[in-house]
């Protein structure tokens, strides 16, 4: 995170004072730091597509798609991995190179279909033989070739929480390695005049810390790249070994380096290669959290404190749950800073309560802070990955504005919403 101590003794991100921030533009707050973003960025191009010929890297916007998010990764040379037809929508009107779309989904629906096919998108990752099956009659009707990659689930364990892990047999994502890869989907593929087959995707897992799940999805990948040659005298040309590179959310977590996933899973794919005498594929990895994660905090004020002797200190705050689902979805953990306290020496531990009616609406247990009082600012760190894409409006609770930051420099990219905005489509 781009944060420092400011000559006020607040806390500041990215050069902007974070008390101010939220003078300005109130709370709760979302605040992106684009000097984060761009650097994770060009640390992909430097340490891996400018490393690795052919190498591709799209941002996994599900962690945080906005139009100005769109302009950045589009300046920034990346791809983008869209997985709804509003992402691809918001990528088509911020005037992202449709080329350069890779769409994923485990139901992609008709409707959604047609805009990839119409729009030409680069790739479309096929989940289900319904969707190869309608990938093909659209195309044949507007007169193109479709390139797609099969999703297969490589049937490893991830040690991450089992909502976000995605790589084991039973899953509701990708086509399960056996038979049916080869016989009901490749070869119905090469069939199909209208579907131009690239090669396989793979996703084992998000928020994770060891790469020996990318690489275990690798050995049996390649070997199914083997299997395919030998059947049907076919390279593979494309491997997408998707993302869940993951980042540093409290200090518990060890953050790795990009190198650390994408050189081991570069050598073993070149060892694997050279095993079964296959080409090397061009590679795609699909970071998302790793790129904007840790470039977002959020800004609460602080309402009640309510001390329950010998218990706990529950400190309410003006947001939670339906800015923050994470820790009630997947007990997930962060840490935060009292922003116009940041000298002060940390006296208390405290509960963080957000608004809503819920018992589980709870951002932060057992934080250390200063004593903290009715009207200081909070800031959450690490908040910029699935806070505002999985926001919602429960309870009547308007979402939050975003605000992006850059060396001391803010702007508004997303106002925040209004009661009128509540019950503009309700008739």
């Amino acid at each position: 995170m781009t944060s420092n101590q400011g000559f006020s003794g607040n806390f500041h991100f990215d050069g902007c004072d974070t008390v101010e921030l939220a003078k300005k533009y109130k709370t709760p707050l979302y605040v992106v730091s684009e000097t984060y973003i761009r650097e994770r960025c060009r640390e992909i191009r430097r340490d891996f597509l400018d490393q690795y010929p052919e190498s591709r890297a799209a941002f996994a916007s599900k962690a945080f798609l906005t139009l100005e998010m769109c302009r950045i990764i589009d300046n920034e040379g990346l791809d983008l991995d869209v997985v709804s037809g509003g992402e691809l929508y918001t990528a088509i009107k911020a005037g992202f190179p449709m080329e350069k779309i890779i769409f994923h989904g485990n139901n992609k629906t008709l409707d959604e279909i047609r805009m990839a096919v119409d729009h030409k998108v680069g790739r479309i990752v096929v989940d289900n033989a319904f969707e190869l099956e309608e990938i093909n009659l659209y195309a044949k009707e507007k007169n193109c070739v479709i390139s797609i990659l099969f999703r297969v689930t490589p049937g490893v364990d991830s040690h991450t929480h089992k909502f976000i892990s995605t790589g084991h047999l039973d899953s509701k994502f990708g086509i399960p390695l056996d038979e049916r890869v080869r016989s009901g989907y490749i070869k119905r593929a090469l069939g199909m005049p209208n579907v131009k087959f690239m090669g396989f995707h793979f996703h084992v897992g998000s928020q994770l810390l060891e790469n020996a799940s990318h690489l275990a999805a690798i050995d049996i990948l390649t070997k199914l790249m083997k299997d395919v040659k030998d059947e049907f005298s076919l390279e593979t040309k494309e491997l997408n070994v998707g993302g869940g590179f993951g980042i540093r959310y409290t200090e518990e977590d060890d953050r790795k380096t990009l190198t650390y996933f994408t050189n081991a899973i570069m050598e073993r794919i070149d060892e694997k290669c050279h095993e079964y005498k296959l080409l090397i594929p061009r590679v795609t990895i699909e970071p998302g959290r790793w790129i904007v994660g840790e470039s977002g905090i959020t800004l609460y004020t602080i309402g009640s404190i309510k001390e329950i002797p010998d218990v706990r200190i529950y400190v309410g705050i003006d947001g939670g749950m339906p800015d923050n689902p994470r820790p009630a979805l997947y007990d997930a953990k962060y840490d935060a800073v009292i922003a116009n306290k940041i000298n002060l020496p940390k006296s208390e531990v405290v509960t963080i309560a957000g608004k809503c009616c819920e018992s589980g609406d709870i951002l932060i247990y057992d934080l250390s802070v200063p004593k903290p009082e009715s009207g200081d600012i909070l800031a959450v760190l690490s908040t910029g990955a699935y806070n505002y894409s999985m926001a919602s409006n429960y309870n009547r609770i308007p979402r939050p504005a975003v605000v992006m930051v850059k060396e001391g420099i803010d702007r508004l990219i997303v106002r925040r919403e209004t009661y009128d905005d509540l019950i503009s489509r309700e008739i």
